[in-house]
């Protein structure tokens, strides 16, 4: 059975990882991405179980002290967290997995999968950033400034990743974080495994007779 790799996304938010992270889904085959759990309150346009699983602070205490994530933030006064379970059962299956997660997620995942690969994005710009933060139309404008005065101390994050991307042609980005999952798993080390028996074969000492 193939090797599952872990992959992480993160950005500021409304560098766009989510959508990325969805036409990445469609061209990437045997990717999953695992849905994180969220205090925050559903916005109009969300799906829950599809964008997030919301749940209250009560469960998500009770979902803690269980062991149930493999990593926690608090984003902008909200809880967010990854189900442990569900990365471990696609692993099981074979399957890559895909995080968006804040930079403070990442580390603590890091942490303990050392061979995840974590990607950056990053805006063309600050003003680009709220343009977009605004166009989207999921937040006041006393939240927008909010998250863009947090926006530089995220960003500085990025020499944390083991790759950054610019979003700015929407393709051309998404093309690149294929290619990075792409190259990741012909590495060396994951094709050990995933190649296992055809190595065995190719260099297996034939019996003379």
């Amino acid at each position: 059975m193939n090797q599952g790799t872990l992959f992480i996304i993160t950005a500021p938010s409304g560098a766009g990882k989510t959508t990325l992270v969805k036409e990445v889904l469609q061209r990437t085959p045997e990717l999953s991405v695992s849905v994180s759990y969220t205090t925050r309150p559903i916005r109009p346009s969300e799906v829950n179980g599809q964008n997030y699983h919301f749940i209250d602070e009560n469960k998500f205490l009770n979902m803690l002290s269980n062991n149930d994530f493999l990593e926690i933030a608090e984003v902008y006064g909200h809880k967010y967290g990854t189900s442990k379970s569900y990365v471990n059962t696609e692993f099981e299956k074979g399957n890559d997995v895909i995080l968006e997660i804040d930079w403070q997620g990442a580390e603590q995942v890091k942490s303990l999968f050392k061979k995840a690969c974590s990607i950056f994005v990053l805006p063309p710009s600050l003003k680009e950033l709220t343009d977009r933060l605004y166009k989207r139309q999921q937040d006041d404008s006393v939240t927008i400034e909010v998250r863009m005065a947090q926006a530089k101390e995220v960003i500085s994050h990025y020499t944390d990743a083991n790759y950054v991307v610019v979003n700015d042609i929407f393709d051309e980005t998404v093309e690149d974080i294929v290619a990075i999952i792409r190259s990741r798993k012909l590495q060396v080390q994951t094709q050990k495994l995933n190649l296992a028996n055809l190595m065995a074969d190719l260099t297996k000492e034939e019996q003379l007779t």
